[in-house]
């Protein structure tokens, strides 16, 4: 694995348009499209088509193959068998795969260089591949999204999106009348940043691979349904629970009214069980590290003496002032701990200088995340 160092936000990027992190997030992020032509000079290595069509065919990824012929359009969702697939020089086809910062290094290190959005925000990094022709119809997304050609090229439209009536019958959200506002045919190591809600139409011209970096964006009823869950869930069992206790009712003439008192005092339990904001933010952090479905590790050996440590890439770490949360799970922590704990969040590197740092409960930490695969020697 590749060893992260912490970003500097403030040095322009060719990744960026020779803009820092800074003035991107200042300028760009969720307010207007960027072109940046040379992102990354010449492109990037990230997998061949045979790779990615493996990759395609394997349980537990997420892939999806999308035809576009004179019968119309179909969508088959994976795995998806190397057979099954339309010949390489038939046009308009497109194979999809998502989540391979999960599954190859080269992949996770270049989502890693988006890194100067929070982790919280940062989703994966999907695959595309087409032949001559293929795409997936003008479309709208509902978070940013970075498109990085990585070999091949591709004519890309956007516009805003003024109407957003979808085309019928299809099992694609395709818009039926996308207005392009602009237009341009981006070659390897170009890329295109677009915010939500700019409409956008992607078209192979010859076979060709793009990389989307996509980010997540909870909707914010979902985002709280699935934290008061959490601290539900975790909420301890009193020792002595308080009864309802109703001295004062008169006699009824309605005796299918639910008395307000009762109300009342659902409400006030309610209430206590999401008072301690240290819970909620708690239950925030263990959702935010949730690994996806389709992830698993692989159980190691322990660290050993005098050894660095790196997380794997499919782990997520994340922290806020009283704790660490790593892949769905929080720890309390202080002092010296906790500021090496954060450092190992975010670089994704502990030195050995830096471990040997640490207390005896945080190493057995270390110990037990080591042995789960969540993390390696370094």
């Amino acid at each position: 694995m590749i060893a992260q160092s912490r970003m500097d936000i403030l040095k322009p990027t060719p990744l960026l348009g020779a803009l820092s992190p800074e003035d991107f997030m200042r300028r760009h992020w969720q307010k207007k499209p960027l072109l940046v032509l040379q992102a990354v000079p010449g492109g990037v290595a990230l997998q061949t088509r045979a790779e990615l069509f493996a990759l395609a065919g394997q349980d537990g990824v997420e892939a999806r193959l999308i035809v576009h012929d004179e019968a119309g359009w179909t969508l088959r969702h994976g795995p998806i068998a190397r057979r099954t697939f339309p010949k390489v020089d038939q046009p308009r086809w497109t194979v999809l795969v998502q989540g391979v910062d999960l599954h190859v290094e080269a992949a996770h290190a270049l989502l890693s260089q988006f890194r100067f959005v929070p982790d919280a925000r940062l989703d994966d990094l999907m695959i595309s591949w087409a032949s001559d022709g293929g795409g997936v119809g003008p479309h709208v997304d509902s978070y940013d999204v970075f498109l990085l050609q990585v070999q091949g090229r591709r004519r890309w439209r956007i516009g805003r999106t003024r109407d957003t009536t979808l085309v019928p019958d299809v099992p694609l959200r395709i818009l039926q009348n996308f207005e392009a506002e602009e237009e341009w045919l981006l070659e390897p190591g170009d890329m295109l940043y677009l915010p939500p809600g700019w409409a956008h139409d992607g078209v192979a011209e010859g076979e060709c691979m793009t990389a989307s970096i996509g980010f997540r964006a909870p909707p914010k009823e979902t985002l709280g349904r699935e934290v008061l869950q959490r601290v539900l869930d975790a909420a301890e069992e009193p020792e002595s629970d308080v009864l309802y206790q109703d001295r004062g009712q008169p006699a009824t003439r309605e005796p299918g009214r639910i008395p307000a008192d009762l109300q009342a005092f659902a409400a006030d339990a309610v209430a206590r069980l999401l008072k301690d904001p240290k819970a909620l933010q708690c239950a925030m952090g263990e959702l935010l590290t949730e690994p996806k479905a389709n992830v698993w590790f692989a159980p190691a050996d322990v660290l050993p003496v005098g050894s660095g440590v790196q997380l794997d890439r499919r782990t997520r770490m994340m922290y806020d002032d009283h704790h660490v949360f790593i892949n769905g799970e929080s720890f309390k922590a202080g002092g010296r701990d906790a500021r090496l704990m954060r450092r190992l969040a975010d670089a994704r590197v502990l030195t050995p200088e830096q471990v040997r740092q640490l207390s005896d409960d945080a190493l057995d930490l270390l110990d037990e995340w080591v042995e789960a695969g969540w993390a390696t020697p370094h």
